[in-house]
């Protein structure tokens, strides 16, 4: 008859059960050093640093929703007061990456919304040079010229984001139907 010693099997077990937690958290901490090391930040990937260029665009589009909701309120000098603040920050994000199709839409943007045309203009076809198929950029260049009764070339655009199955074909598809009637 086998005869157990039950002290040793207890100890034993105590030991694997240390081992595995050890093992267990050991694997934890290398996951979480490796998982940090892949995002570029030390705490596990709950909060990631944002690059310059990334903080820049985020405060103007923050600058350029907050100009659309005044001048949905019709308070059109303190939204262009807005979206100058917004360009500048664009440009300054432009310094960091000067072929961002979508910084250069913004910039088109911000000053059509303030009124420089012929600069917005340069900026949109900038942009279209880097992406002809930019819905944004097609559709505010489209609404640009529109507002300066250039009825075909925004046609034109339409037709560049025809098949996008997007918002800003059917927004700037209604606008030249009004437009045109």
């Amino acid at each position: 008859m086998l005869k157990i010693n039950m002290s040793n099997t207890k100890r034993n077990v105590q030991l694997v059960t240390i081992v595995f937690v050890l093992v267990g958290l050991f694997c934890l901490f290398n996951y979480n050093f490796a998982h940090g090391a892949m995002t570029g930040s030390s705490d596990s990937g709950s909060s990631k640093t944002l690059t310059k260029f990334e903080q820049l665009q985020k405060k103007a589009t923050a600058l350029v929703k907050k100009a659309k909701k005044l001048e949905a309120k019709n308070k059109i000098e303190k939204a262009k007061k807005n979206y100058l603040k917004a360009y500048d920050i664009l440009k300054e994000a432009n310094k960091i990456e000067p072929n961002n199709p979508d910084v250069l839409n913004y910039l088109g943007f911000t000053l059509r919304k303030t009124g420089d045309l012929k600069n917005a203009e340069i900026f949109y076809l900038e942009g279209l040079k880097l992406d002809a198929t930019h819905a944004g950029i097609n559709e505010y260049l489209g609404e640009l010229y529109v507002e300066t009764n250039r009825i075909e070339l925004a046609k034109e655009r339409l037709e560049a984001i025809r098949g996008c199955d997007c918002e800003e074909f059917e927004e700037l598809d209604a606008l030249i139907k009004e437009k045109s009637n």
